[in-house]
């Protein structure tokens, strides 16, 4: 459970602390385990502001006013609106006036039965967009669908005579040129790049004290359950943490935030995050280089069983489920079970590989793999850039020239994903079936040959042919791992080595790993009985890792999601929370977080900016990341429209034909402006500039102009009529 309490720019002192009081209670009495967040308007964590998807209204006056019963088909209404945000929008009342107009934002004129968007001169699509959006949420949801909406663009406001006859009725004529445009409010600048500090509260000593105890990177082990922490994550926000063994005023001092930022000379606004043990947010799990959850499985989307003498098991997946359970195909990393055609480019040629050394990949040289497969009968590509760890920088910037050759050459239809040797994705390996060797050195290229090394050792990891890779490890008896099979390569034999903890899914794999190898004689070695030549052949023979099987967990961390846009005019980063396909805007590009893999997805009008400072922005996302990411994690570019099952699954009910459906910005304001929707706007254009009389008024408008029920504006004398009317533009 999330509770957030809401902050008024204009609210008392006493009613601020009176809401903070009233949440701590509430949390108590609800046992302590929501995340309480302290919200400040007009700088809402993007949680808050996702709830809300149409964009949050600023209302002016404070609790009289909130406790008005809001009526829907209610018009007697005039007020402006000014339109701020692109991904979270919110709209505050303002003066209706020319004066509260600038040339970079967007303005919604509500005058109850008609609403007028005015797109200031140096707005952007997304923004007017959003307007449009809102707009239409105010139509449907306070006036029953009966209001008309009608767009002005600033820049070209002769095109739209009779919506400028209304603005100009209301507000009258306009004088001088307008203001600038505002600069947007902080980006939601990497809160990773913060010096994030942990703080311990506690009362061990007999009084109270805060101390700071670590940095980045934290650790979860830096947490006990019998004190309260506050994470810092350097004035852009406060997360507090409490544990279940707290001493009561230990939870009720840390619940005590608002000291802390005083004390650290930090933002009123700054957001603020308070949870229970257990309860951890997604957020706060991200800022730690690992986090175990309590009775958590091994392994995503995999089931282990773990036995006596440290021996994990893992349960096969049934690849079947892939495309029935998208959500699964996510998890497991994988498109579908890989059983597609493959071609490789070698150096600036595209040069198919002989079939009898696929999977066969040279730490000196660079590859591209085209993979190949049906979705719905339609073709889809995904475009592997694999790096190897001794490749020169000439050879991998070939690699990612021949990528984009390639990528035109199939219209930009696959995905590109690039691959750091050692660091090979899921379905990376379930394409080679079983036969993927890696060798730390050397080159494939055909007329070279290799300085033979002597001995060669190769690590076998995996138990079927999805997950099975060969690795080449330095030949020496501390590489050996008792949990392992091992191949050891001589001139005259491959001696296949079985540690005490391998499986026998583990050594048949090896079996067919070697076969690939070499043609040469086959020697089985049982750990512990190991003839004299093998040792030799090692260097002899020396202490190796054989303590139990250490399965690494995966945490299971919530995928983020983050807007990377230069719409603005400079680029920025700014993260969207509880993402959903509604949130994936065709002009930006997104970056998806799913913790093992980077996904870049490029909209359709993201411009060629955008696309390259994100890639640039993935990486520093990683290498600036406070949980110390391994900064070789694959970064996987998508396009819009070819979304693979490893990308769709991580969001609820993803609809593939949602681009070919869905409104621009220009289809909406078209339909807007049709001659039918613009009838009601043009009765009420004359009759806000009829000079005669004001018959021709609904009661409403004629209350919202004049400042009076048409009774009462009857009963005035024709001098104090006339006078209202010319104030109001009706001369």
């Amino acid at each position: 459970m999330d509770i957030h309490y809401w902050i008024g720019n204009s609210s008392s002192q006493d009613e601020q602390g009176a809401a903070a009081i009233l949440v701590t209670q509430l949390d108590e009495f609800l046992g302590g385990s929501p995340v309480q967040h302290r919200e400040v308007q007009a700088a809402e964590s993007s949680k808050f502001r996702s709830y809300f998807r149409n964009g949050l209204i600023y209302k002016k006056g404070g609790v009289e006013s909130g406790f008005r019963h809001v009526e829907s088909n209610v018009y007697n209404i005039l007020r402006l609106l000014h339109i701020k945000g692109r991904k979270h929008v919110t709209a505050t009342e303002v003066e209706v006036s020319w004066s509260s107009f600038n040339s970079g934002d967007v303005f919604l004129l509500d005058m109850g039965k008609v609403i007028v968007q005015w797109n200031g001169p140096q707005s952007n699509r997304s923004e007017k967009l959003k307007a449009v959006l809102l707009a239409q949420d105010i139509r449907d949801r306070e006036r029953g669908g009966r209001a008309q909406i009608g767009v002005v663009e600033g820049g070209d406001e002769e095109d739209s005579p009779e919506l400028m006859k209304i603005m100009r009725a209301v507000l009258g004529q306009r004088s001088g040129k307008l203001k600038e445009a505002e600069p947007d409010d902080t980006p939601d600048y990497h809160q990773q790049t913060a010096n994030i500090k942990l703080y311990n509260v506690s009362d061990e000593s007999g009084k109270l004290v805060v101390q700071e105890v670590a940095m980045q990177p934290l650790t979860q082990d830096l947490l006990h359950s019998t004190d309260c922490y506050i994470v810092d994550q350097g004035g852009s926000s406060v997360l507090v943490w409490k544990g279940k063994e707290a001493s009561v005023e230990e939870r009720r001092s840390a619940l005590g935030r608002a000291g802390f930022i005083k004390a650290k000379n930090y933002a009123s606004s700054t957001n603020v995050e308070v949870m229970a043990e257990g309860g951890e947010s997604a957020m706060f799990k991200h800022l730690f280089i690992s986090w175990t959850e309590k009775g958590q499985t091994k392994g995503l989307g995999n089931v282990y069983t773990t036995g006596k003498i440290a021996k994990v098991e893992q349960v096969k997946f049934d690849v079947m489920e892939l495309h029935a359970r998208p959500e699964l195909a996510a998890q497991q990393r994988m498109v579908d079970d890989a059983s597609g055609q493959i071609w490789r480019i070698e150096d600036l040629e595209l040069r198919e590989l002989h079939p009898s050394s696929f999977g066969q990949f040279y730490g000196g040289d660079c590859y591209l793999v085209l993979y190949t497969y049906k979705r719905a009968n339609k073709l889809q590509y995904i475009l592997y850039m694999w790096q190897g760890r001794h490749a020169t920088q000439d050879e991998i910037t070939s690699c990612a020239y021949q990528a984009v050759a390639m990528d035109n050459k199939y219209s930009g239809v696959p995905v590109q994903v690039r691959v750091v040797m050692g660091k090979e994705p899921r379905h990376f390996l379930a394409i080679f079936k079983g036969k993927l060797i890696i060798f730390e050195g050397g080159t494939g290229r055909a007329g070279v040959t290799n300085p033979s090394p002597g001995a060669r050792l190769f690590q076998v990891r995996g138990t079927h042919e999805m997950n099975t890779r060969a690795t080449e490890v330095p030949a020496r008896s501390s590489s050996l791992n008792t949990n392992d099979v091992f191949l050891l390569k001589t001139d005259h034999t491959i001696y296949l080595w079985y540690g005490k903890g391998c499986s026998g899914d583990e050594r048949e794999m090896a079996k067919a790993v070697a076969d690939v190898l070499s043609r040469q004689d086959k020697q089985v070695v049982m750990e512990g009985q190991e003839p004299a030549e093998f040792w030799v052949a090692l260097g002899g023979k020396a202490p190796y890792a054989c303590d139990k099987r250490l399965q690494k967990e995966e945490t299971p961390h919530s995928p983020r999601l983050f807007e990377c846009s230069n719409q603005t005019g400079r680029f920025r980063m700014t993260e969207v929370e509880d993402l959903t396909q509604e949130d994936l805007d065709q002009d930006d590009v997104m970056l998806l977080d799913t913790w093992e893999e980077i996904f870049l997805w490029i909209g359709r009008s993201a411009n060629e900016y955008e696309t390259k400072e994100a890639c640039n922005s993935a990486l520093e996302y990683l290498r600036t990341h406070p949980a110390g990411r391994d900064p070789d994690t694959p970064i996987i570019s998508v396009k819009q429209g070819y979304e693979p099952l490893t990308f769709t699954g991580w969001f609820n009910a993803w609809d593939p034909h949602k681009w070919s459906g869905g409104s621009s910005y220009e289809e909406l304001k078209q339909k807007l402006g049709d001659a039918a929707s613009l009838s009601q706007i043009t009765v009420v254009s004359d009759s806000l500039t009829n000079s005669s009389n004001t018959d021709y008024l609904s009661d409403v408008d004629l209350e919202n102009l004049l400042g009076c029920s048409r009774s009462g504006f009857q009963r005035l004398p024709k001098w104090r009529q006339n006078d209202l009317k010319k104030k109001a533009g009706l001369f």
